[in-house]
């Protein structure tokens, strides 16, 4: 299953020495250390605070930067996510090995939005399913992006609920080290290291990280992160950024939770300590970026990753289980094992011109993208060491095209218009082996219009909207159902999105309604070959965000924002009246900071109301362990977490954070059982650059 480490190294090696050797032909100019190179295409603008920028974009968006980042010390990126408004999180352990997230009462167990790193798309299975087996590391992100509303038009598939966009780091010159430990017995240790040649105008660095755990539970995880980047500047208007990476995993969670008896009794043994989550991740991407002009630029990017995930999970004895009040293993397992390979191309022409004597930028974009998965499953048993035979062997596949075309038009100073249009054409199939190669195959093309809205009411407030068509395909599991092409389309939703944002003095704040509307949710994990896009029916979304961020003054601040679903619900089918599962009305976040010199302190309250664990709504979670557990009412929790960071010197960082101050114990999800959030744990560590 894995690459060989020192392959990698090799390659990484040719890899920066080869764009060194490219950056000394091209230097010997006058320095310029204000140039910077970026190492992956910037596909998402970065915000921050500049209202120039804000102006251009007519969604919702959120940037949280390092320092922010730093300031939260999190283990995972879910711990960023959850802070932001508009996101709820199911989380299965804490460093978050899978994604699980939703957007704006979308259920975080099954994702409908986009999630980038860098611009490149990061989840193994876009079209073919099986996309939340991968996340990025929280050591190697510089900033977290969140874009909801018209702007995501410029992206897809699947950004029903907005897009993430991950943008990693990129060292600065020097080495700087970062040791990391905790509850649990949490180790971790981290590198960056880069440098630029003596004209500035070339780059190279490595971000590395190494941590290990007995995690919450006994959910054990051995973990490396391994990236390197690079980056030139060339003749004639043009750059040219270069990223390797490689990710290792060895975890002990499984699908399994707790017996509600033993949850009850305040249990905190690993419920499925034998079973094991192996992944690993190779991936590349390169991008070129040309000036053609003053007015015009063209940015390509090409990419290509490969994940593997081995899932080796016990059998149960359901029986011997209900009357244990424990879930009772025997010596046959499972290992349902998979990779993913994906490679593709994207470009983007941007122009600054004139339309009919008006002021516009432009956008057009196109991308090709393929995917396949290798999909096994093996019937072992405890003595075979996770050998045996492969009873089903399917691979799937799917070749997408994209194009978009997207304007903002200064009508006047103050108000500007931005239409947009995506196409998404793709062709799905499935080879099962193990069954005389019997194939299938489906297409489907998804006209995606849209258009938004800005109103600048003052120098420091503006009113933003829009309305747009959104999608996120079926799976190859769903659309070729029983080795049929089911006609699926893909999962519609028409969105509404209306805001107003700003600042003044000492407060910014913003407020966002919206709306969204599905036409046909397809319902996953139907095997009935008779399957149509009307089972899945009708869903309906809406509500408010809030942010508020106010300086008290004599170095204390807060910043706050709340979520309020008060519509989340299936609108026909056989759940109508319901509310969708992961899906709570409220989810709202309050910090307390405190800055004096070189000491900075944070006290964080997350809470999140109450949700459904599945669609059918029942409030009682059930006992025995027949069938599983999926369903049950999760009662609402609120956390309190405790951060506090001290610049020793201008090299030396000390940290430390206290967890779950209070101890609370909750639910964080239903899944084969009860999973049940980290108990309050400590951790420190120490940051010396060189």
């Amino acid at each position: 299953m894995r690459t060989t480490k020192s392959s990698l190294s090799l390659a990484i090696t040719l890899a920066l020495v080869s764009l060194n050797t490219v950056a000394e032909q091209q230097g010997g100019g006058e320095e310029n250390e204000s140039q910077t190179i970026m190492p992956a295409m910037e596909v998402i603008d970065v915000v921050g605070n500049a209202n120039s920028v804000i102006l251009d974009h007519t969604g919702s968006v959120v940037v949280v930067n390092r320092q922010q980042i730093e300031k939260i010390q999190p283990l995972s990126t879910e711990d960023i996510l959850r802070r932001i408004p508009g996101i709820n999180t199911k989380s299965e352990e804490e460093t978050s090995i899978v994604a699980n997230f939703g957007i704006r009462g979308l259920s975080a167990s099954e994702s409908k939005s986009l999630m980038l790193e860098d611009g490149v798309p990061v989840a193994p299975g876009l079209f073919i399913g099986n996309e939340r087996y991968f996340n990025p590391r929280i050591q190697r992100i510089e900033q977290v992006e969140v874009l909801k509303g018209s702007s995501s038009l410029r992206y897809g598939p699947s950004t029903i609920g907005g897009v993430v966009n991950y943008q990693t780091k990129t060292p600065d010159d020097g080495v700087m080290l970062t040791g990391r430990a905790g509850s649990f017995n949490m180790q971790e240790i981290s590198l960056e290291a880069g440098g630029k040649n003596e004209s500035g105008d070339a780059f190279a660095g490595v971000v590395a990280t190494h941590a290990t755990s007995d995690g919450f539970m006994d959910k054990g995880y051995e973990m490396t992160d391994v990236m390197a980047k690079a980056g030139v500047i060339l003749a004639n208007g043009q750059k040219i950024g270069l990223k390797i990476s490689r990710y290792e995993n060895d975890a002990d969670i499984s699908y399994r939770g707790l017996l509600k008896d033993d949850y009850l009794a305040g249990a905190d043994y690993n419920p499925g300590a034998d079973d094991k989550f192996l992944t690993d991740r190779t991936a590349f991407d390169i991008n070129h970026e040309l000036a053609i002009s003053e007015q015009a630029t063209l940015k390509t990017l090409v990419y290509w990753s490969e994940v593997s995930r081995d899932y080796w999970r016990y059998d149960v004895d359901t029986d011997a289980s209900n009357d244990a009040g424990r879930w009772v293993y025997q010596d046959t397992l499972t290992g349902n094992n998979r990779s993913f390979e994906r490679v593709g191309i994207e470009t983007r022409l941007t122009l600054d011109h004139q339309l009919f004597g008006l002021t516009a930028d432009s956008e057009f974009g196109l991308r090709f993208m393929q995917e396949e998965s290798n999909d096994t499953r093996i019937r072992a048993t405890r003595a075979a060491d996770r050998t045996g035979v492969n009873d089903r062997h399917r691979i799937d596949s799917a070749d997408s095209y994209a194009a978009h075309a997207q304007t903002r038009i200064e009508l006047s100073e103050r108000f500007a218009i931005t239409p947009g249009l995506r196409v998404e054409s793709y062709e799905q199939k499935r080879l099962i082996l193990t069954e005389d190669n019997s194939t299938a195959k489906t297409t489907n093309t998804e006209v995606l219009p849209g258009v938004g809205v800005t109103y600048n009411l003052s120098d420091s407030a503006q009113v933003y909207g829009g309305v747009y068509r959104a999608f996120s395909p079926a799976s190859n599991g769903v659309a070729l159902d029983g080795l049929t092409d089911q006609d699926l389309d893909g999962e519609r939703s028409t969105n509404y999105e209306l805001g107003l944002r700003g600042n003044k003095g000492d407060i910014n704040y913003e407020v966002a309604a919206f709306a969204m509307d599905f036409s046909n949710q397809v319902v996953t994990g139907n095997s009935d070959p008779n399957l149509s896009q009307s089972n899945g029916g009708e869903t309906e979304h809406l509500g408010m965000e809030f942010m508020l961020g106010y300086n008290l003054g004599g170095g204390f601040s807060i910043d706050t924002n709340a979520t309020w679903v008060p519509t989340s619900e299936f609108k026909s089918g056989e759940n109508q009246g319901n509310r969708l599962p992961y899906a709570p009305k409220i989810v709202a976040n309050l910090i307390l900071n405190y800055q004096y010199e070189s000491l900075s302190t944070a006290l964080t309250v997350h809470h999140r109301g109450e949700q459904y664990g599945d669609a059918s709504n029942i409030e009682e979670i059930p006992t025995d362990a027949a069938g599983g557990i999926w369903g049950g009412l999760m009662p609402s929790y609120t956390l309190l977490d405790l951060t506090a960071q001290y610049n020793l010197a201008n090299n030396i960082r000390l940290f430390g954070a206290v967890k779950n101050l209070t101890d609370k114990r909750y639910i964080t999800g239903l899944r084969q059982g009860i999973y049940v959030g980290p108990e309050r744990s400590l951790e420190v560590g120490i940051s010396y650059k060189f």
